[in-house]
């Protein structure tokens, strides 16, 4: 029984490496695609797909597609922050630096935590904070090199810590979360060919190659990512995968810097690895020690 359970828990953490390792990859794969594709209707594209491909899989399996829609979309509003500025900031910024920042969501959780849920955030969360800062200012070149592509990408980590937020809490109150992730797809799909046909973006994509960059997004980042998050956090521990999740940053950076082709800058390196270094702070259980309490005492 004990080695049934141990040998479950390995596959999970073996697919959540392999959920890091695809999400980091995508970036110099985006970056590179956005000479031939708008990026607002790449991210259109991405999600209407998978979008199209769950509810396939929702209706063979006689699922209501759009229960609770209001969650469904809250958190998709969330989402499009997410992945337009991200996406956007890709054309401007480099890869590693999108990973990077784009990683700094966990040092915005508790912030977000504490204006949304009134919770508290821990002493090491405000220590992991303070370093991811430092980080970003390496990292960008302080405020006189930052670019708009970093700010973008800002923008991005902080919708991300949100979103995470918010369908944490949805799932949490028995909301499907296969449903909730068609209608999230569904929707930021949906805002995005609207924002394509508001501002008059083109839709035409400028190489054949670009339709497998669209397929590989939405089947392998997009699908099979967020199941198998969705499945192996079954049998393994929030914080182990959390912790496993912060190598996606170190997977973009090495993508971007070996396939990629970016220049390695060691004062850039140095700045992600103290945003890496702060991701795995953010999430030392220390759950009764509060920044508050530390203070309160004599």
């Amino acid at each position: 029984m004990k080695i049934a359970k141990k040998y479950k828990t390995n596959i999970a953490d073996l697919g959540l490496f392999y959920a890091a390792a695809i999400w980091g990859s995508t970036f110099f794969i985006v970056k590179d695609s956005l000479r031939y594709i708008n990026p607002v209707i790449l991210v259109g594209y991405r999600f209407f797909l998978a979008a199209l491909i769950l509810a396939g899989i929702l209706i063979y399996r006689r699922k209501p597609l759009f229960s609770n829609i209001k969650a469904g979309l809250i958190s998709s509003l969330f989402l499009c922050l997410l992945y337009i500025p991200q996406t956007i900031g890709l054309g401007i910024t480099t890869a590693s630096n999108s990973g990077f920042i784009t990683g700094l969501f966990i040092a915005f959780v508790p912030f977000f935590s504490l204006i949304l849920f009134r919770k508290q955030p821990s002493f090491t969360r405000l220590v992991a904070v303070i370093i991811s800062l430092t980080g970003l200012w390496f990292l960008t070149g302080g405020l006189r090199d930052i670019n708009t592509g970093d700010l973008l990408t800002i923008i991005a980590a902080m919708a991300y810590a949100i979103h995470l937020l918010l369908t944490d809490m949805y799932v949490k109150n028995n909301i499907n979360p296969y449903i909730l992730s068609f209608q999230q797809f569904l929707f930021v799909g949906m805002l995005s060919f609207i924002t394509g046909a508001i501002f008059k973006l083109p839709f035409l994509v400028l190489s054949k190659n670009i339709i497998w960059v669209i397929l590989f997004l939405t089947l392998f980042p997009t699908i099979s990512a967020f199941v198998i998050q969705l499945t192996a956090q079954k049998f393994t521990a929030p914080i182990k995968v959390s912790l496993i999740f912060a190598l996606e940053p170190v997977f973009a950076a090495l993508f971007a810097w070996t396939l990629g082709g970016e220049t390695f800058i060691p004062h850039r390196a140095f700045g992600g690895m103290l945003i890496f270094l702060a991701i795995l702070i953010s999430e030392i259980p220390i759950e009764k020690l509060s920044f508050v309490k530390i203070f309160r005492r004599e």
